[in-house]
């Protein structure tokens, strides 16, 4: 080939794309090649619509927080660690040989006994899905501890969100495995404000983040620490359901709703409790909405926990804190008129 005719391919060959690798050049991510074979597949196979997107400078910085949230060991770190730990499969559940039966299972719905399939964990078993979880996340980290969003290729992309998945499949596994756990706990919480299944749902959400904060190198079993989470989460659920019922309560008295002398909130009817909350609810609704944001943060309702002063509210709005005031007492006003104008209309209803 003539240099004129070489230099015409040359130049006219397509460039490679800075942020895609062939699969000939690609980056390993594991030494041992069963090891690295099986991490291929899984990235290849894995449900992650975003696999192919372009990702943003936001969603960079939040994969770095996620691939930094594990509970580091010395081991990980040992030359030997992806043989000892991962061995040459990538995912398992690590179910010892001799598996042990399952548990009895308990007196649920079965919608709720679905989720008590799995197996209880054995000890062993246990403390290997928290290291090979915490192992993956920490690989994760190696990739981007030298990377940038400027510098990092697709494949890093790739690999990480691979690791990262497969972390929160072992997560999943410690999860299913301790729901009944869960479920033994709250339904000793549960009381007429304060229902079987959002108390089962919050406690899932404890059980998922006593998981990514168990150090599994202490010796304890994870029961032992996830009992003592969900029992304190239920029991804040439940003083949270309790204030917020309050504050909607006194709030409607305050409003020009008399309520019988009698009727304590904690005795009132499920039936009463809703109606007063809705009708509370659309008269809030009726304001405009730094009025609706004053009203729930000056009387900590909705997903206000705490009384917001004035100054705050004023900084947080862009005007005087003596405005504040004024809007405040103008709402309340409007409250005060349209709740005797429209009273509710609450019937007993015998179930």
């Amino acid at each position: 080939m003539v240099p004129s005719q070489a230099k015409r391919q040359k130049k006219g060959s397509p460039s490679r794309p800075r942020n895609r690798a062939s699969s000939s050049s690609k980056k390993r991510t594991f030494r041992r090649s069963a090891l690295e074979s099986d991490f291929l597949k899984y990235c290849q196979l894995r449900t992650d619509t975003n696999a192919d997107q372009p990702i943003s400078p936001q969603d960079f910085l939040q994969l770095s927080r996620d691939a930094s949230d594990f509970i580091n060991s010395s081991d990980f770190s040992s030359r030997g660690a992806e043989s000892e730990i991962l061995g040459d499969c990538f995912l398992s559940n690590c179910a010892p040989e001799t598996t042990r039966k399952p548990a009895k299972p308990l007196n649920l719905p079965s919608h709720l006994a679905g989720l008590c399939e799995d197996r209880l964990l054995a000890p062993d078993q246990e403390r290997k899905l928290f290291q090979r979880m915490n192992y993956l996340r920490y690989r994760a980290s190696r990739i981007l501890e030298n990377l940038s969003y400027e510098t990092a290729d697709q494949w890093d992309i790739e690999r990480v969100r691979g690791l990262l998945q497969a972390a929160n499949w072992y997560r999943d596994c410690i999860v299913k495995a301790n729901v009944r756990l869960v479920i033994s706990i709250v339904k000793k919480f549960v009381n007429i404000q304060c229902g079987f299944d959002d108390l089962l749902s919050d406690g899932i959400m404890g059980l998922i983040r006593s998981v990514d904060r168990f150090d599994y190198q202490l010796g304890f079993r994870f029961s032992t620490y996830a009992t003592q989470v969900v029992r304190r989460n239920s029991y804040r659920f439940v003083m949270d359901r309790q204030d917020e019922r309050l504050k909607v309560t006194n709030s409607i008295s305050d409003h020009g709703l008399d309520l019988a002398e009698d009727q304590d909130p904690s005795t009132m009817s499920e039936h009463r409790w809703n109606a007063l909350r809705d009708h509370m609810n659309g008269l809030l609704d009726r304001l405009d909405r730094r009025e609706k944001l004053i009203i729930r943060a000056r009387f900590s309702l909705g997903s206000h926990r705490r009384v917001q002063t004035l100054q705050r509210l004023a900084d947080r709005l862009g005007i005087s804190k003596e405005r504040v005031r004024q809007l405040e007492k103008r709402a309340m006003e409007k409250l005060h008129n349209m709740a005797i104008t429209n009273p509710p209309e609450i019937v007993e209803v015998d179930y």
